[in-house]
């Protein structure tokens, strides 16, 4: 039997197992019970985030044998044929191949026809934005007034590129970016079922490295169980992905704020002669920066409730370490470093050269911070007296 990879193996085929998007799934199951479903929806979000998993799921819902339903059945003939791509109802048309007007045109003379045996005909076309102009236009009567069986389920990374004309006739969905802690623990539910050990560091250091997309944590996973088989650590997936540990940052951060300029280059020197990425290194210290930052300014804003515990701690303890103002404009530095470093030739000097320079606007104060202490004394002695 083939080997089926465990993104597709553990797709989600409810509302109620896709992960960090209740926004979506509570809203759609809310207007199928009430009867309020639209003609036409756009599922907008990075890669790897659920987009069309949604509309699978969406069309289940309303072509399931016992539906409309919030709750497939997964069993009925409808629901097992969606799943499999080969349901005569649910066309699933990828967008960067099928994008001409032609194409369109054959869309909207089958739309006429009804249903083969599901409640409505659903064209569910992925990454819509690479439809031509022309292939837009032609689209445009039928999603505007489509046959009363007819639903139309859109997908797109780039929903910049779709025409204002389409985007005003559908109901637009943004699919958010995934915690990092949620998608830890939908890997530790795989882990299980796959009867695999992995440490709560390493999933959470895939979990990092995933940016925020399931598909991405997913496919990870299966690269480093091929590799090192049912045992897993985070010295594993940092190695082989070239990461390095939330541990190793946060180091990394404290040696900016303390001004520890040999152990700021001890560190680049271990990341570069392990082979990391260091460009991905010094994207991830903006991201714990970053998070620094927010804390140091809003700590009511929530922002440690969506971090693991001792990853919150150490923020939290940086965050009344530094100054904000100083920190803002440390995070400016980076920011503008890490654009010189996707084209420089000697990224280790550069990065080396950064974080020093990080390290000073960290450690010592500015003019503008002189000049505001200057007058507070100024202003204390009753100002600076003048000569008779």
């Amino acid at each position: 039997m083939a080997y089926e990879v465990l993104a597709r193996k553990y797709r989600p085929q409810a509302f109620d197992e896709v992960v960090g998007q209740s926004h979506i799934t509570d809203t759609l199951g809310r207007a199928i019970a009430q009867e309020r479903v639209g003609h036409a929806y756009l599922f907008v979000g990075p890669r790897g985030t659920g987009k069309t998993t949604m509309a699978r799921i969406f069309a289940k819902c309303l072509n399931c044998e016992q539906g409309p339903t919030a709750t497939p059945c997964n069993d009925c003939t409808n629901c097992r044929e969606i799943a499999a791509g080969n349901s005569l109802d649910v066309q699933e048309i990828d967008g960067a191949s099928n994008n001409k007007v032609e194409h369109i045109r054959e869309i909207r003379e089958n739309a006429k026809f009804g249903t083969h045996k599901g409640n409505f005909k659903i064209y569910l076309i992925d990454e819509v934005h690479m439809l031509s102009t022309g292939a837009f236009n032609a689209l445009l009567k039928t999603l505007e007034e489509p046959p009363p069986h007819v639903k139309f389920l859109f997908a797109t990374t780039e929903p910049q590129k779709i025409p204002d004309t389409i985007l005003s006739r559908v109901q637009r969905f943004d699919l958010r970016r995934i915690r990092s802690r949620d998608i830890a623990g939908r890997l530790k539910e795989i882990c299980d079922f796959e009867e695999v050990n992995a440490d709560e560091a390493a999933l959470l250091a895939i979990a990092r490295g995933s940016r925020g997309g399931m598909r991405d944590a997913q496919s990870a996973l299966d690269q480093l169980i091929a590799f090192r088989g049912k045992e897993l650590s985070e010295e594993d997936v940092l190695s082989v992905f070239g990461l390095v540990s939330q541990r190793h940052l946060e180091g990394l951060a404290f040696a900016l704020f303390d001004h520890d300029i040999p152990s700021i280059l001890s560190a680049i020197a271990d990341f570069d002669e392990t082979g990391k990425d260091l460009e991905r290194v010094l994207s991830d210290l903006i991201e714990h920066l970053r998070h620094v930052l927010v804390e140091a300014y809003s700590p009511n804003a929530g922002l440690l409730n969506e971090l693991p515990d001792a990853q919150a701690g150490v923020i939290k303890a940086q965050a009344e370490q530094v100054e904000p103002a100083r920190l803002a404009q440390l995070l400016d530095e980076l920011i503008q470093a890490a654009e010189r470093l996707k084209f420089s030739l000697s990224k280790r000097t550069l990065l080396e050269t950064s974080l020093i320079q990080a390290a000073r606007t960290a450690h010592f104060a500015s003019l503008d911070e002189l000049w505001l202490e200057l007058r507070a004394l100024q202003e204390g002695s009753g100002g600076v007296k003048k000569k008779s």
